[in-house]
């Protein structure tokens, strides 16, 4: 799976890239035929923000985005929003039954 770090106005130290790395690589396991995945770091003033896009097969692209006080947190909070993403994916609610026959 090929994987984009991006940083706009800001920079990223090497141990937050790889961080990024390693959380694409957790989430690429969780999903089904992963193709590209593409992590966007932001600073806004105080306000850090970490974007995850993971694309996967038939054109689906999952975007998660995390804010927190550093990019670290904001990355973790992006995680958890995109993982959730996967599992509904992967598990599809199922429609309701059809009601019984009322007498």
């Amino acid at each position: 799976m090929q994987t984009i770090i991006t940083a706009r106005h800001c920079e990223i130290p090497d141990a937050l890239r790889e961080r990024a790395l390693t959380v694409v690589e957790r989430l690429g396991a969780v999903a089904r035929r992963p193709i590209e995945a593409t992590v966007v770091f932001d600073a806004d003033g105080p306000d850090r923000t970490a974007e995850l896009r993971l694309h996967v097969a038939r054109g689906e692209v999952l975007v998660a985005k995390g804010e927190g006080d550093d990019h670290r947190t904001a990355l973790d909070r992006a995680e958890d929003k995109l993982r959730r993403q996967l599992e509904k994916l992967a598990h599809p609610r199922r429609s309701r039954p059809p009601e019984a026959e009322r007498l």
